[in-house]
C-alpha cells in the first residue's frame, strides 16, 4: 500500500465494511445434470423435476411418499427397528459412528420408509429408500422392514408399491446384509402366492444387491426417465470387459429397449399410471377422483357402459319360430 492509500479514508480504498445483500438459504437449487441455478420453489412446483433438461432429482423417502399417498389417512409401519453392529465393522471410521452420523444427517433412523396408506382412495402398502443415509444401502434393518411392509400388505390384502435408490448391499454389515435378498425375495413370494401385485419403482440409482433382488422382481417394474439400473457400474464392467458399452447402458431407456423394466413413467404421472395398474390388477374400476386427476386430453366416456346397462337390464321382446 503506497503512502497516499494510506492517508485516504478506508471508504475511498474499499477496505472498509461492505454491505451484503444477503440470500437466505434454500432460495436457490442446481439442476445437478445440466448445472441450471433455479428457485426451489420452482423445483417443488414441478416435483423436483428440473425445467430445462427434465432431469429427474433425488428424492428424500418421505417426499416420495409424500407425492404418491394420500394425504390421510396414513401409518408409518416397522418404526421400532435400530440398525446394530453385529461386526464391530470399522475401516477408515466406525460403523457405528457412521451410522451416527448418517441419522444426524438424514433425521432417519435407516435408509428406508414403509407406509400404510391409500392411493386416490386404494388401500396400499408402500415404501421408499432415502439415498441420503449412506447412499440406500441394503442392511438388516431395510430387509427386515421390507418384509414387514410385505407382510402388511397380505395381511391387510393390499398391493405392495416400492420405490427403490440404493447402491446396493451394506458391507460394513457382511453376510447379514447379503442375506436380505433372499429373505425379500422370499417375502415377495408369499405376496405372490396370496394373489396380491408388486409394483417396483425404480429410481436413480438403482444398483448392486438391491436391482439383483427385489428391486427388479416387481409384477411390474416401472422406472423414472435416465435413472441408473444395475448390479455393478458401466466403469467398472468396462474395466472387467475391456469393451466400450453402448451409450446410455444400464439406464432405463437402454433396459426398457431390451425388455429389462415395463415402463417408463415421468414422475408427475406416476400416481395415475400406478393406480390404473393396481386398479387393474385388483379388478377394481378407477374411482371418479382418478378420473379427475387424468391429464387434460384423456376423457371418460360414460355413455357406451350407461346404454349397454340398459340393454342388459331391458328383457328382449320374444320372438316367434317359423316366422320370417
Amino acid at each position: 500500500m503506497s503512502w497516499l492509500e494510506k492517508l485516504m479514508p478506508s471508504k475511498m480504498r474499499g477496505d472498509g465494511p461492505r454491505s451484503k445483500n444477503s440470500v437466505p438459504e434454500g432460495v436457490w437449487t442446481k439442476c445437478g445434470s445440466c448445472g441450471a441455478v433455479l428457485y426451489t420453489a420452482e423445483m417443488e412446483r414441478t416435483l423436483h423435476v428440473c425445467p430445462k433438461c427434465n432431469a429427474h432429482q433425488r428424492l428424500r423417502a418421505r417426499q416420495r411418499l409424500d407425492l404418491f399417498l394420500d394425504a390421510d389417512p396414513r401409518e408409518e409401519l416397522a418404526t421400532g427397528l435400530e440398525p446394530k453392529d453385529p461386526l464391530k465393522f470399522r475401516d477408515s471410521k466406525k460403523y457405528r459412528d457412521r451410522l451416527s452420523a448418517a441419522q444426524k444427517d438424514s433425521g432417519e433412523r435407516e435408509a428406508v420408509v414403509m407406509m400404510a396408506g391409500q392411493l386416490k382412495t386404494l388401500p396400499i402398502v408402500a415404501g421408499a429408500m432415502d439415498f441420503k443415509f449412506m447412499g440406500g444401502s441394503m442392511g438388516s434393518v431395510v430387509g427386515e422392514s421390507f418384509v414387514r411392509g410385505v407382510h402388511e400388505a397380505i395381511e391387510r390384502e393390499t398391493p405392495f408399491v416400492f420405490f427403490s435408490a440404493s447402491g446396493g448391499a451394506r458391507m460394513q454389515e457382511g453376510l447379514f446384509s447379503l442375506m436380505q435378498m433372499g429373505k425379500t425375495s422370499a417375502a415377495l413370494s408369499r405376496l405372490a402366492d396370496r394373489g396380491l401385485p408388486f409394483v417396483s419403482v425404480l429410481t436413480h440409482p438403482t444398483m448392486g444387491g438391491v436391482a439383483a433382488s427385489f428391486a427388479m422382481l416387481g409384477d411390474i417394474n416401472v422406472a423414472e426417465p435416465e435413472a441408473l439400473v444395475g448390479f455393478a457400474g458401466p466403469r467398472v464392467i468396462e474395466q472387467t470387459v475391456k469393451q466400450t458399452l453402448p451409450e446410455g447402458f444400464q439406464r432405463s431407456e437402454f433396459l426398457l429397449e431390451h425388455g429389462a423394466i415395463d415402463m417408463i413413467v415421468e414422475r408427475e404421472q406416476l400416481r395415475d399410471r400406478i393406480h390404473g395398474v393396481v386398479s387393474m390388477f385388483t379388478h377394481q374400476a378407477p374411482t371418479l377422483a382418478a378420473a379427475d386427476d387424468a391429464p387434460v386430453g384423456d376423457t371418460v366416456d360414460s355413455a357406451p357402459a350407461a346404454e349397454a346397462s340398459a340393454q342388459a337390464e331391458t328383457p328382449s321382446a320374444p320372438t316367434e319360430s317359423g316366422t320370417s
